[in-house]
């Protein structure tokens, strides 16, 4: 069952069941295991999959042709109804290879009990990258639909990718990925086929398959490098104002707190990668000169390189962005891998060079005594909940100080005169208090201490 299907049947009726593999290899911990496995349970949610169990394992790495050893490749099994054996196929007077991997004892795999063919798991998704060997022995081992870490988060990509541009790059991605996992098809194989387009002497069906998404990932390529020319002439004419990015790990509320910053009607689901198209809006109360803020992709661990370089130019927001602000969700309990992810993407791609505060988001969902503890470990990261209008405020009082001098509370009075001035200060103050007198209107107002001097000179003219 593809994704797309999963994705139908979703909406239709009951979810497809899935099942997760993992192997704790050297150096990784129970937690670490348990944290990755978890992530990889909300990547299936978010793709309309139901996790029905986990199958893991301790090896020194992964069985060269099966990832898991043969107990636990039964047990596995077990959950989808198929044999638990990969097929032999040896050449006639052929010497066994023998994997190395396999020389460690297996751990006993326990089978669950008697399954009903109708709670059988149908997708099986791996918590590592699989060589095209490996998916195809699994699938046929366990006679379900095998993905990968990185297929799951491709299909996630391809299902949330809203603008040409972020299709276009899931696309080269996703072929990418499918162009070694191409196998060849039986009957005239071989044949040759004349005319533009057909396949050439000597050429197979898989090789004319292959030559097709080589020359459809350049098409795309020169399609992308039109619109990223569009994309560079409009940060262009942004150079000058002063710009805020969002960045950070998936789902850590860069979106919410893009929508309280704006007041702008971005996309905000509780979802891994809700958002893959960068988004930019003006820090409202507006400022004189503008604030631009950009809300930008969500990180994950394991990023697809492919996905990486296909984002490049999406993520090329951050790198010439004037500040960083880096959203953590304070309350994920592996929050500090998730900043040492963003902090290796953001250096992967020349993105981290701008002064960059980060912002322990969601502080309402941490214990008293765990949010002291993390400002203790890090002091110069500022909590607060994008959901709380107070801290909003603070947050935007202290962007605009950092850019236009420290935010002032002052009091305004505009004459009936010049009346139109008070659609100014309120685009660009927050205004406390309004009180109309007989000869005018009063303000109470908060503003960065340019933005204030500028409009008494215009209020003295």
């Amino acid at each position: 069952m593809s994704f797309e299907d999963a994705n139908r049947q979703e909406m239709e009726g009951p979810r497809p069941r899935a099942v997760m593999v993992a192997v704790q290899l050297p150096g990784v911990d129970d937690a670490e295991l348990d944290s990755s496995l978890a992530e990889l349970g909300r990547l299936a949610s978010t793709l309309g999959l139901d996790v029905v169990g986990r199958v893991t394992q301790r090896r020194a790495g992964l069985a060269t042709g099966k990832v898991l050893g043969d107990g636990k490749l039964k047990e596995l099994a077990g959950w989808t109804g198929g044999t638990g054996v990969v097929p032999k196929f040896e050449k006639p007077g052929g010497k066994k290879k023998k994997d190395e991997a396999d020389d460690e004892p297996e751990e006993e795999g326990v089978v669950p009990q008697e399954v009903e063919a109708e709670q059988r798991a149908t997708v099986v998704l791996v918590d590592h990258d699989l060589s095209p060997t490996q998916q195809r022995n699994l699938e046929l081992a366990t006679g379900a639909e095998v993905h990968d870490r990185t297929s799951v988060i491709l299909g996630i990509f391809h299902r949330h990718a809203r603008t040409r541009e972020a299709r276009m790059q899931v696309e080269i991605a996703r072929l990418a990925y499918l162009a070694p996992r191409l196998r060849a098809a039986g009957g005239g194989g071989d044949r040759v086929r004349g005319g533009i387009g057909g396949r050439g002497a000597g050429e197979s069906a898989l090789e004319l398959d292959r030559r097709r998404i080589r020359d459809r990932i350049a098409e795309l390529r020169k399609e992308i490098a039109a619109i990223e020319g569009g994309s560079r002439t409009r940060r262009g004419r942004r150079n000058e104002l002063p710009t805020v990015a969002l960045v950070g790990y998936t789902n850590a509320g860069k979106s919410s707190l893009m929508r309280a910053l704006t007041g702008s009607e971005v996309y905000v689901a509780d979802k891994l990668f809700a958002t893959l198209d960068t988004t930019v809006r003006v820090l409202m109360p507006r400022t004189e000169p503008p604030i631009l803020v950009s809300d930008t992709v969500g990180f994950i661990k394991k990023l697809p390189h492919d996905l990486v370089a296909s984002f490049r130019s999406t993520l090329e927001e951050a790198g010439e962005c004037d500040l960083l602000l880096h959203v953590v969700d304070a309350s994920d309990a592996a929050f500090r891998d998730h900043i040492e992810v963003t902090r290796q993407v953001l250096g992967e791609i020349d993105a981290d060079r701008a002064p960059t505060w980060i912002l322990l988001n969601k502080i309402d969902r941490v214990d008293y005594e765990t949010g002291g503890a993390l400002l203790d470990e890090l002091p110069d990261a500022i909590a607060l909940s994008a959901k709380d209008p107070v801290h909003v405020a603070a947050l935007r009082d202290r962007i605009v100080g950092h850019f236009l001098g420290s935010v002032q509370d002052a009091e305004l009075f505009v004459p009936w005169a010049r009346h139109a001035l008070v659609n100014t200060v309120h685009a660009q103050c927050e205004v406390v208090s309004e009180r109309h007198e007989d000869a005018g209107t009063r303000l109470k107002v908060r503003a960065a201490k340019s933005v204030l001097e500028r409009l008494r000179s215009e209020l003295e003219d």
